[in-house]
């Protein structure tokens, strides 16, 4: 089985030659970090200068989900696009002799984390992670650290069995310091909980300390929280938000029920009692076809695990996305979002609802000019083939093909940019897009656009349209590629664009059509105008 990051190994994204990537997915696209906890903090090797570090399982088990180790990425505060791999933070957790813990020597499995930077008295800081360890009598194992990229070694080991932690947390366990120095936690499967922390073990609830089940009513029951999982927590002002994943109902958004989206409730004390504030990101991209009808332009089902973060000024919700045909290959993604807090008792939190984009961290659209690998799409969906070996899986049409690195290159994470999450089983009634390409200094009267792709040699089409895969919805046809030859090898095929100049942001779709229908025209690997 492949396998990332044998080794440690910390590395710059600087990404050479024509193809950058600098959006969505932010991460290289053979990375997989689901469940990402987005913090600002100092850095350790510059004092007085901030990165932004990410936090998440690892989707290395590739038939499973997470992985046996965390790992943690960053960027400087100031170069968002930037992003270093830090190394491994935990890896297989081992007893004080140094023998696996698991019955079997296969180590743990650890999920989504979630990590507190501790103020101590002192003035100094000291990290803890909670790495949501699944193996049984270690669920509420908390690691620590005197920086925020580790490594961390685990800290509440059970001094009466050295195979077994010491802790309250379960279930994604979120974990926050408030101003008065006390410590707060959450967690919880479709059910959850918040208390208050022993200080002394970080680990365990305080001894007569307040504790919370059902903190907001969950997914089972009527109302709006509809709590599933992916517990949370930011102080915003004088506010407490907290972040999770919602199962929605039946036919809510006109569409089938989903814990695809992350929500936000909020409350004047730290363990509630908490106010419904709505949904900040839906994974599935709802949008509406050529007749009006909601659908989902990105993948129809799922989960999604993530929080929100200020950084420069801007805020941001952090999310991921699926990949290939299961849930086992997730994607970092980001998006902007504004939050307004109304401060005094009673006060609002109005999170905005972001939208799923392509850009990432490139908040003024796409440059054109750049070629981004095909795997950046946020929107692709069709009428197209169900897949054979995951029949109740997800996709109908176009997605991206789950891809790995056996020896992942840090430095130049495209160097074969055939391999990373081509856009694969586009056939008729196929819809591939991208939000938002930025044509300010864009040369529309001598413009071409390049698409590197595989073509299986079945006579079709591709319509590039501008703005709306529909005319009848305003999109405009700027070109055309016809398909019929077979082309074995990623090969760059060309289009002469017919393009008015443009200012702004604005979409690009393909749409494939063919008299063949189910049968699959072509695998796209990059998108690039050409001057």
């Amino acid at each position: 089985m492949k396998h990332i990051f044998r080794t440690l190994f910390v590395g710059c994204i600087c990404a050479l030659g024509s193809l950058t990537q600098a959006a969505n997915p932010y991460l290289p696209l053979w990375e997989h970090i689901p469940d990402g906890e987005p913090y600002v903090f100092e850095d350790p090797d510059n004092p007085g200068k901030f990165r932004v570090y990410i936090y998440g399982s690892h989707d290395s088990l590739i038939k499973a989900y997470c992985g046996k180790e965390q790992v943690v990425w960053s960027a400087p505060v100031d170069d968002l696009n930037n992003w270093r791999y830090d190394g491994i933070i935990l890896e297989p957790v081992k007893d004080p002799n140094g023998q696996l813990l698991n019955a079997d020597g296969k180590g743990d499995v650890l999920f989504a984390p979630d990590v507190m930077e501790y103020r101590n008295p002192d003035g100094t800081k000291t990290y803890y992670l909670y790495p949501n360890n699944q193996v049984g009598g270690r669920q509420g194992m908390v690691a620590k650290s005197n920086r925020p990229d580790g490594p961390f070694e685990v800290c509440n080991w059970n001094p009466k069995n050295p195979r077994e932690t010491v802790g309250d947390l379960r279930f994604d366990p979120a974990v926050f310091q408030d101003e008065d120095g006390k410590v707060y936690a959450y967690w919880g499967f479709e059910s959850c909980t918040g208390a208050e922390i022993d200080l002394n073990t970080m680990a365990t609830v305080k001894p007569g300390g307040k504790r919370v089940d059902n903190m907001i009513s969950d997914c089972k029951h009527e109302g709006k929280f509809r709590f599933f999982e992916a517990s949370s927590m930011r102080k915003i002002k004088d506010k407490y938000v907290f972040i999770y994943s919602r199962m929605t109902e039946e036919g809510e958004f006109g569409l089938p029920q989903t814990n695809y989206t992350l929500a936000y409730a909020y409350s004047d004390y730290p363990l509630g009692p908490f106010t419904y504030g709505g949904t900040i990101i839906d994974g599935r991209a709802r949008d509406k076809d050529e007749n009006g009808k909601v659908i989902p332009t990105g993948t129809p089902n799922g989960n999604t695990h993530g929080s929100i973060c200020e950084i420069n000024g801007q805020w941001y919700v952090f999310y991921h996305r699926q990949t290939g045909t299961t849930e086992y290959s997730r994607q970092a993604m980001v998006a902007p979002i504004t939050v307004d807090v109304q401060t005094g008792l009673g006060g609002k939190v109005s999170i905005s609802e972001a939208e799923y984009t392509s850009e990432g961290f490139e908040l003024n659209g796409l440059d054109p000019y750049k070629a981004y690998p095909a795997g950046i799409a946020c929107y692709f969906t069709g009428k197209g083939i169900a897949h054979q070996e995951y029949p109740n899986m997800f996709y109908t049409g176009s997605y991206f093909k789950a891809t790995y690195a056996d020896e992942p290159d840090f430095k130049n994470p495209y160097r074969n940019n055939d391999d990373y999450t081509p856009v694969i089983n586009n056939n008729d009634g196929s819809i591939v897009g991208y939000k938002y390409f930025n044509f300010d200094n864009f040369d529309a009267a001598k413009a071409k656009l390049a698409l590197r792709m595989t073509s299986t040699g079945i006579s079709g089409n591709i319509r590039i349209m501008l703005d709306s895969p529909w005319e009848s919805q305003g999109g405009k046809v700027i070109g055309n590629i016809k398909l019929g030859k077979k082309i074995s090898k990623p090969t760059n095929v060309t289009a002469k664009l017919k393009m008015q100049k443009l200012s702004g942001k604005h979409a690009v779709y393909f749409v494939f059509s063919s008299a063949t229908p189910d049968k699959e025209l072509c695998e796209l690997y990059t998108v690039q105008f050409l001057k």
